[in-house]
């Protein structure tokens, strides 16, 4: 295994995410970065998130700069840097020819889970606070670069099956599986972004991957427009899935 492995998870919103990164960190040959692009994305598109300004005086908001790093040598003594990404943070203006230097790999949920519970947070969800159109760009830009398809998975998958999911992503990205990965203990880490108050209560009390339950929820008419938009999009990524 290379001695500079850097991984790349582009999720949305409500994806497991924060779960999935939880997973790498108890690998001793790695450090994670979470949503390093986020203080880009706030600053330009002067989005009101809990905590905006403070993630902005903190973090680096020069995406130019993040990308630098992201693409530089692995931090510390790990052998590996895992980045979980909102794909929805890929701004328009931004260049993404750096992410071909990465190890790219796609986080899905099911577009009506997913949007039922990002209403929680964002009332009025835009397809592109959804990051499956930005996903699903990204995806088709690195298989027409590479002639390879990166790995996509699902995050009924890792709930329901999360040994063989994460053998299957690991085997993917030409890194050994870690049983570590399977648990870890509760509480916030270091590595949380600042917005870890307002995001992270559920995963914080976590100690693994919660068991996969249907979530029964309803979209309201209102917003079936925008569902079908991201079914689609969605639909298109899971016919590349990981199957586990």
């Amino acid at each position: 295994m290379s001695s500079d492995v850097r991984i790349a998870m582009w999720s949305g919103p409500r994806n497991v995410s924060t779960a999935l990164m939880r997973a790498w960190e108890t690998r001793a040959d790695t450090v994670v970065v979470d949503e390093p692009l986020y203080a880009h994305y706030l600053q330009e598109t002067g989005r009101e998130h809990p905590g905006r300004e403070e993630i902005i005086d903190a973090y680096d908001a020069d995406w130019r700069r993040v990308a630098k790093r992201l693409t530089g040598p692995v931090p510390g003594n790990a052998s590996i840097f895992y980045q979980k990404h909102m794909a929805h943070h890929l701004l328009p203006r931004m260049e993404t020819d750096w992410v071909r230097d990465l190890r790219n790999a796609f986080l899905l949920r099911e577009p009506s889970a997913m949007l039922t519970s990002l209403m929680e947070v964002l009332p009025n969800p835009t397809l592109a606070d959804t990051g499956l159109k930005q996903q699903w760009r990204l995806f088709e830009k690195l298989h027409a670069a590479t002639g390879t398809l990166p790995p996509v998975l699902t995050a009924r998958d890792v709930l329901t099956d999360p040994d063989a999911t994460l053998r299957a992503l690991c085997e993917a990205l030409g890194v050994p599986f870690r049983d570590t990965m399977l648990s870890w203990e509760p509480g916030r880490r270091e590595s949380d972004g600042l917005w870890a108050e307002y995001w992270y209560d559920t995963v914080e009390q976590s100690t693994g991957f919660q068991p996969y339950e249907p979530k029964e929820a309803t979209v309201p008419d209102r917003l079936q427009d925008l569902l079908a938009k991201c079914q689609s999009y969605y639909d298109r990524l899971h016919e590349h899935r990981l199957m586990s």
